[in-house]
């Protein structure tokens, strides 16, 4: 065996990275357009998360809990550590 190397698509690792989020209390929901976008350059990966979260939760902790979940989750998954986990809300309402 030659030692290859597997790539996972962008796409992938966006639905892995929306999975995580959602595992995180206080987040509603990741929009299903537009809400994951994972840049690819000089074998570093960046995810940006578009979230709506849960009126009074505290907004910064979501933030930071987004980010280490998302980040464990890649690793494990999919063996990648992303350089960079940027978290946006965009909604702030009601419990479902």
């Amino acid at each position: 065996m030659d030692g290859g190397q597997a790539s996972i698509s962008a796409e992938i690792l966006g639905r892995y990275a929306a999975d995580a989020a959602l595992e995180v209390d206080g987040v509603r929901e990741v929009p299903k357009r537009g809400g994951v976008k994972v840049a690819e350059s000089d074998g570093e990966v960046r995810v940006e998360l578009h979230l709506a979260v849960e009126w009074g939760v505290s907004i910064p902790e979501v933030g930071r809990d987004v980010q280490m979940r998302v980040r464990e989750y890649l690793l494990r998954m999919a063996d990648v550590e992303p350089a960079s986990v940027e978290v946006v809300v965009d909604e702030i309402g009601p419990r479902a």
